[in-house]
């Protein structure tokens, strides 16, 4: 079915390091400089790219609804464990031939954390940007530590397993935007949720995370809503103020206003209501 426009949150915000930030760009192969450098852009610059942010929310998600209901998220990484493999997608095709009944079987079989995120047979409703440095906060210059491989049996360094690798500097930002299209307010709910674990520094980011690496702080500046409540009125004076540059397009989501309350609500409302009804499935 094609997509109808329902509803856009765009969220903007900064991204700082409280400790060192390394996100690999694999080993180099330059005869001179670190054996493991961190990702850069076209000018030499940091940046953190969208899916491993996005990534490592979805995999924090992933684990608190694991916790509740294995159903509830399914293995990305392995077909075997995906809410509806190939096989069962063939099977669903076969079982329901109108397009508008195919879509909503596949949505009912499909685990929560795939609505928002995407999977092979689910578009994202969740976007993020590449996060780009800030300018002002980072010098131009990347810090260079060694590590070495241990010997378990001698518990010293193995021989000829010293390696240096390149940080970001802890107290580099980098500019934050996301955008959701279409989400439900369940769904809006569960990003609520991650969103929050990055704002009080309990994702950690790239690699290291064992060394201490990789701690950052998310303080968001801008929450932009727009809902078109199926008024086709509405959605036209939106489309009219975005083409004149018009900020009161959006409703801008900050305490006190309700959104926060009211997505998360309707996130354990719905999580309440799915532990009840156990999915249909086709063996």
């Amino acid at each position: 079915m094609f997509d109808t426009f329902k509803n856009r949150l765009e969220i903007t915000g900064i991204l700082t390091t409280i400790t060192a930030l390394r996100i690999s760009a694999g080993r180099s192969t330059e005869p001179i400089g670190s054996d493991l450098p961190v990702i850069k852009d076209a000018l030499g610059r940091p940046f953190i790219p969208g899916s491993s942010f996005k990534g490592a929310l979805r995999s924090r998600l992933e684990s608190f609804l694991r916790g509740i209901d294995a159903k509830f998220a399914a293995n990305p990484a392995i077909e075997s464990e995906w809410s509806i493999t190939s096989d069962a997608m063939t099977k669903l095709k076969e079982n329901y031939k109108n397009d508008a009944a195919l879509t909503e079987a596949i949505l009912k079989q499909t685990d929560l954390v795939s609505h928002l995120f995407g999977s092979p047979w689910v578009a994202s409703k969740f976007q993020v940007r590449d996060l780009t440095v800030k300018e002002e906060t980072w010098f131009g210059q990347y810090q260079e530590r060694d590590g070495v491989a241990i010997d378990r049996d001698t518990e010293t360094a193995a021989e000829g397993k010293l390696y240096d690798y390149q940080v970001v500097p802890a107290g580099t930002s980098f500019e934050f935007r996301a955008v959701v299209e279409n989400a439900e307010k369940w769904e809006l709910g569960l990003l609520m949720v991650g969103i929050h674990q990055f704002e009080t520094e309990q994702i950690p980011l790239g690699g290291g995370r064992s060394r201490g690496l990789g701690v950052v702080k998310l303080d968001i500046q801008e929450m932009q809503w727009f809902d078109t409540q199926n008024d086709p009125k509405r959605l036209l004076n939106y489309l009219k103020k975005l083409v004149n540059d018009d900020k009161t397009a959006y409703e801008d989501v900050k305490p006190p206003k309700p959104h926060k309350q009211e997505w998360t609500q309707a996130l354990i409302d719905y999580l309440t209501r799915e532990l009840s009804h156990p999915k249909i499935t086709f063996e």
